[in-house]
């Protein structure tokens, strides 16, 4: 198996106030925020980010992370699974003029809305049947998108990103350490099926054959 490898490390962090969240959360919000459409992106925050847009100060300090560790190059192919508005491949193609970008996502709003530069390169798909060959991408990266699954719909979307992969993968997911964070992580969650305490993760990750390196969200 991977490595558990923290690669956002320089992702930009706020102050969360996770008991506000949970105590104006409904499962009526949760609901609306898993269709994944315009309320969850760009609505009330009661459902979503409440405006989802593009600042270059989020993802540009996480590239140089992920072009490192992978070793990407303008000769690599990365597929961002999740990939919403395609911010993160705008500034991977950005940094890296001459890669090979592709993203999918489960949301028509977010690629209907993609930036311009990435939009021919985006498309609606499903990360249960990931529409590519296999070993079609040097990299598969993941960010907060398959805990949005169910456990057995979630190991189809595992072994798809290794199927598609040559080999090097990242996924981030929903998880806790202690009791603490585990009513946290209830406090907050909006939108993932699958939230497990990180040695059942990892558990998991064996269990059904994911071998790419891993980390945990946890507010």
């Amino acid at each position: 198996m991977g490595q558990e490898i923290d690669l956002l490390v320089n992702y930009p962090r706020t102050k969360r106030n996770v008991e506000d969240r949970g105590a104006t959360k409904t499962e009526a919000d949760r609901a609306i925020a898993r269709q994944f459409g315009r309320e969850f992106f760009d609505g009330d925050r009661r459902t979503g980010y409440g405006g989802f847009d593009y600042h270059p100060r989020f993802w540009q300090p996480v590239i140089p992370t992920l072009r490192d560790h992978f070793g990407l190059s303008a000769a690599s192919s990365v597929l961002d699974v999740g990939c919403a508005k395609g911010f993160m491949l705008h500034d991977l193609a950005q940094t890296i003029p001459g890669i090979t970008i592709r993203g999918i996502d489960v949301s028509q709003y977010a690629i209907d809305n993609a930036l311009d530069d990435v939009k021919p390169w985006v498309q609606v798909a499903d990360a249960r049947a990931l529409p590519f060959e296999d070993r079609s991408f040097d990299v598969v990266i993941a960010i907060n998108t398959v805990h949005n699954l169910e456990r057995d719909d979630l190991a189809r979307a595992l072994r798809e990103i290794m199927r598609v992969s040559r080999g090097q993968a990242f996924v981030t997911v929903d998880a806790y350490r202690d009791d603490a964070e585990r009513l946290r992580m209830e406090a907050w969650n909006l939108t993932a099926k699958t939230v497990m305490h990180v040695d059942d993760w990892t558990a998991f990750f064996a269990a059904v054959g994911y071998t790419g390196d891993y980390y945990w969200f946890i507010p």
